[in-house]
């Protein structure tokens, strides 16, 4: 059964991932499915799990954000700016 999952990525990862996906001919959902299913099964090890030079570089390990930041208050303030 499929079930939807909403995800906060910052929008050039997803700008990124949206053209990897394109030039693949897969969607972003296949994409993220067939990851997770990757790093999830028992079977195998972490370590036995190839991480493409795509994923390495959309990392959050590279990410530019504060480990201190809010993100409940920063969703509401946007939120809240936005419907103003």
């Amino acid at each position: 059964m499929d079930t939807k999952l909403t995800l906060k990525l910052d929008k050039e990862v997803i700008e990124k991932a949206k053209e990897y996906a394109a030039k693949q001919k897969v969607s972003l959902s296949w994409l993220f499915e067939n990851y997770l299913k990757a790093i999830t099964n028992k079977n195998v090890k972490s370590e036995e799990v190839e991480i493409s030079d795509f994923v390495k570089s959309i990392s959050i390990g590279k990410s530019n954000i504060p480990a201190d930041l809010d993100y409940k208050k920063e969703y509401y303030d946007y939120i809240d700016k936005k419907y103003k």
